[in-house]
C-alpha cells in the first residue's frame, strides 16, 4: 500500500510540474537581483525583480538575448523596474510569436499587475519582435530601445543585400512564417514598413548601432527605419558605437549605458494612466455563436457594413489581421460592404444585395451613427432602419452575432461635453440592449479619453475619418470585445435568436433593391445601361458604370408599382441634380430637392424613403421632375440607380 501511495504522489507531482513552475517559479541570483524563472504556455519565461518596485510596476520587455549587455537593465532594476522575457526562439517576430507575446502581456498586466506600457528592448534579431509587437499595439509601448536591430528579414537572415545572412536561420524563418521563399521576399510588413501608426502614437525610439556591422548592415535596416519613421513625424535617435567593436561590427561596447536607462526612465515615468476599453465595450447578449464557428467549425464569415469609415483602410483591416493571427486554424471569409456617405437607411435596403446574398454571415459589424448625423436622417427613419437591419439579418440567419458600433465625430464629442448622449449613439445602444447584441460606444470612448488628457481631437484623432491614431483606437476596442468574447466562451453549442416583438411596425425589416427597369409609363426617362458622368465630378464605387434610369427634363415622369410597406429611390445626386414631385397611390403630392450640400463636386449616392408605414399590399409610386430647382444646381437631373422597397 505504501508503494502504491508513493507512486500516486509521484504521478501527481509530475503531472503538476507545469502548474507549479508557473505558480512557484525557480529563483536564482542575477547581477545582484532575483530572477524568477518559470514556464508560461510551455515556454521558458523569466521576471527579474527589483529590490523595491516603483509604484505601478514599470517594466522592460526584453525580446531576445536576455543576458547580453545587462548594464542598462541592472540600472533600471536598481531604480525599481522589472525586466521580463519569454523565450520565442526561432520565431523571428512572426504572427505566431506575437500571439505568445499577447498572452504573456495579458498575464503580466492582469496577474502580476505590471504597468500597461512597457519599454521594449530589442537586441539584434530582437528588433523583429519589438517592432512586430509595437506596430500591433502602439498604445501599449512607452518607448523602444534597439541595439544593432534586424529590421528587414531579407537583410537578415535572408542575406539578400550586402549582409552575410544565415542560411540555417533563413530556412527556419520559412517555417516560422509559414511562407515560401517567394512569399518571404514579398513580405510587406517588415519593421521598416508601415510605421505611421507607431509615429502617430509618438513612441520615442533609440537605436544603438555600429557603422561597420556586416551582419545587420546599417543601410538595409536602421537607416531605412529612421528615414521612414521621421517621414511620419516619429521621434527617433540613432547613436553610433565605436568602442569594443568585433571583427564583423555586430558586437560592440555600449558607451555610457546609464544614458539609455535614463531614456527609458524618462519616457516611462511617471506612468500614464489610460482608460480601459472595457468600459466602452458591451456584450448585451452572448457572442458565443461566433466563437463556436471559430473554435469548433474552424470557419467563420465576417461582414462589415458601413460608410466611408468602414470602406477606408484602417480598423477593418486591423480586425481582419487580428482574427487571422489569433485563430490561424480557422478559415475566414470576409464581406466588405462599406460605401462612403451611406448610413442606416441605405444599409437597410442594401443589406440583402451587398451582404446576405454573398453567403451565410456569422458575424456582422454595423456602423451608421456618423453618416446618420451628417445626412440629417430623420430620427424615425433611423429607428426603422436600424431595427430593420437587425431583424432582417437575424431572420436570414438566427445564429448570427451582430456588433453595433457608434463612431465619433465632433458633434458627438460636443454632446458628451455638454452632458448629452448623442441621439445616434443612444439609438444604437437601445437597439443593442433590446436585441441583445454587441455594442461599441466609440464616440463615448474618444470623448472620455480626450477628457482624460490621453490625446486631443485636433492633434491626434483629427477627423471623423480617423487618422492612423484614431483607427487604432477603434481597432483596440474591437479587439477588446473579441478577447472578452473568447474568455467567456465555454464550448457552448450555437443558440438561435428568438426575435422579440418589433418596436416599430414600420421598420425596414425586409428591405430590398428593385431593378430600375421595373419603372413603367415612362415619359422623358430613359434607361442608361452604363451610366457615367459627363462632367468631372467624382463618383462612388457601385454608383458608376451601372444601369441608371435618368432624365434631365422638367415634366419627365414614370410610375413604379410595388408590393410592400415602404418605397424609395437610390439616386446619384450630382452638380445638376433637380427636384421631383411624387405621390403614392394618388395621395397629395410632395416635393423633394435631390441636390445635397455635397453635390457640387460629387455624384453622391443618396437614398430617399418616399413613403413608409404603408399597409402591406400593392402600391403605385409616381415621380415627376419639376422645373423648380436648387439655386446651386446646374440642372434638373434625376438619376435613379435602385428602387427601394420594404417587402
Amino acid at each position: 500500500m505504501r508503494k502504491i501511495i508513493i507512486s500516486i504522489l509521484l504521478l501527481y507531482i509530475i503531472g503538476c510540474i507545469p502548474v507549479l513552475a508557473q505558480q512557484y517559479p525557480q529563483q536564482s541570483p542575477w547581477h545582484g537581483f532575483i530572477k524568477h524563472s518559470f514556464v508560461f504556455g510551455g515556454r521558458q519565461a523569466r521576471i527579474v525583480a527589483p529590490q523595491q518596485a516603483l509604484p505601478g510596476n514599470p517594466w522592460v520587455w526584453r525580446a531576445y538575448f536576455p543576458d547580453w549587455h545587462t548594464d542598462m537593465d541592472s540600472i533600471l532594476l536598481s531604480r525599481g523596474f522589472h525586466i521580463a522575457y519569454i523565450d520565442c526562439g526561432d520565431m523571428f517576430g512572426s504572427a505566431e510569436a506575437m500571439q505568445v507575446w499577447e498572452k504573456f502581456y495579458d498575464y503580466l498586466i492582469h496577474e502580476k499587475r505590471f504597468a500597461e506600457k512597457p519599454a521594449l528592448e530589442g537586441v539584434s534579431r530582437g528588433g523583429l519582435y519589438v517592432y512586430a509587437w509595437a506596430k500591433r499595439n502602439p498604445g501599449k509601448v512607452s518607448c523602444i530601445y534597439a541595439e544593432a536591430p534586424v529590421l528587414d528579414i531579407k537583410s537578415w537572415p535572408g542575406g539578400k543585400g550586402k549582409g552575410r545572412g544565415s542560411l540555417t536561420d533563413w530556412q527556419k524563418l520559412f517555417k516560422a512564417y509559414h511562407f515560401t521563399e517567394e512569399e518571404v521576399m514579398d513580405f510587406p510588413d517588415n519593421p521598416v514598413d508601415h510605421l505611421e501608426t507607431l509615429a502617430a502614437f509618438k513612441v520615442p525610439v533609440v537605436h544603438v548601432v555600429c557603422e561597420r556591422d556586416s551582419i545587420v548592415p546599417l543601410a538595409e535596416n536602421t537607416a531605412i527605419l529612421e528615414k521612414n519613421y521621421k517621414k511620419y513625424g516619429g521621434n527617433i535617435r540613432v547613436d553610433y558605437m565605436t568602442e569594443g567593436v568585433n571583427d564583423v561590427g555586430h558586437h560592440f561596447t555600449i558607451k555610457d549605458p546609464e544614458q539609455y536607462a535614463d531614456f527609458i526612465f524618462e519616457h516611462t515615468i511617471p506612468l500614464k494612466q489610460t482608460l480601459s476599453s472595457e468600459k466602452f465595450v458591451h456584450s448585451y447578449g452572448s457572442m458565443s455563436n461566433a466563437l463556436y464557428g471559430i473554435e469548433e467549425k474552424k470557419e467563420l464569415t465576417v461582414a462589415f457594413l458601413g460608410g466611408s469609415i468602414t470602406q477606408n483602410p484602417g480598423w477593418k483591416d486591423k480586425t481582419v489581421r487580428y482574427l487571422q493571427e489569433a485563430y490561424p486554424l480557422t478559415t475566414f471569409r470576409f464581406i466588405y460592404a462599406g460605401i462612403a456617405s451611406l448610413g442606416s437607411v441605405p444599409h437597410a435596403f442594401r443589406l440583402q444585395a451587398d451582404v446576405l446574398n454573398k453567403g451565410k454571415v456569422d458575424l456582422l459589424f454595423v456602423e451608421a451613427a456618423v453618416n446618420d448625423l451628417a445626412n440629417k436622417t430623420p430620427a424615425a427613419q433611423q429607428q426603422r432602419a436600424m431595427e430593420g437591419i437587425i431583424r432582417h439579418a437575424l431572420s436570414a440567419n438566427p445564429y448570427m452575432n451582430i456588433v453595433l458600433m457608434a463612431f465619433a465625430d465632433e458633434d458627438k464629442i460636443g454632446d458628451y461635453e455638454n452632458g448629452r448622449v448623442p441621439a445616434e449613439v443612444a439609438l444604437h445602444e437601445e437597439m443593442a440592449k433590446y436585441y441583445r447584441l454587441g455594442f461599441l460606444n466609440l464616440a463615448g470612448e474618444v470623448q472620455q479619453r480626450i477628457a482624460n488628457k490621453e490625446f486631443t481631437w485636433a492633434a491626434d484623432f483629427k477627423d471623423l475619418h480617423p487618422s492612423p491614431f484614431g483607427q487604432e483606437i477603434y481597432f483596440q476596442a474591437i479587439k477588446t470585445l473579441l478577447k472578452k468574447t473568447d474568455l467567456a466562451y465555454k464550448n457552448e453549442r450555437p443558440v438561435a435568436v428568438k426575435l422579440p416583438a418589433i418596436q416599430d411596425k414600420a421598420a425596414y425589416d425586409n428591405g430590398r433593391y428593385v431593378n430600375v427597369n421595373k419603372a413603367a409609363v415612362l415619359k422623358g426617362f430613359l434607361l442608361n445601361r452604363n451610366w457615367q458622368p459627363a462632367d468631372k465630378a467624382g463618383t462612388r464605387q457601385g454608383f458608376v458604370h451601372v444601369p441608371v434610369l435618368e432624365s434631365g427634363e422638367a415634366g419627365a415622369s414614370f410610375n413604379f408599382t410595388f408590393r410592400g410597406t415602404a418605397a424609395g429611390i437610390a439616386i446619384v445626386s450630382g452638380p445638376d441634380a433637380g427636384m421631383i414631385k411624387y405621390t403614392v397611390d394618388g395621395k397629395p403630392p410632395k416635393i423633394i430637392d435631390l441636390y445635397t450640400q455635397w453635390s457640387g463636386g460629387l455624384h453622391l449616392p443618396w437614398y430617399l424613403v418616399l413613403a413608409d408605414g404603408l399597409p402591406q399590399g400593392k402600391h403605385v409610386l409616381t415621380v415627376e421632375i419639376i422645373a423648380q430647382k436648387n439655386k446651386a444646381s446646374k440642372g434638373n437631373a434625376c438619376r435613379i440607380v435602385h428602387f427601394l422597397v420594404n417587402e
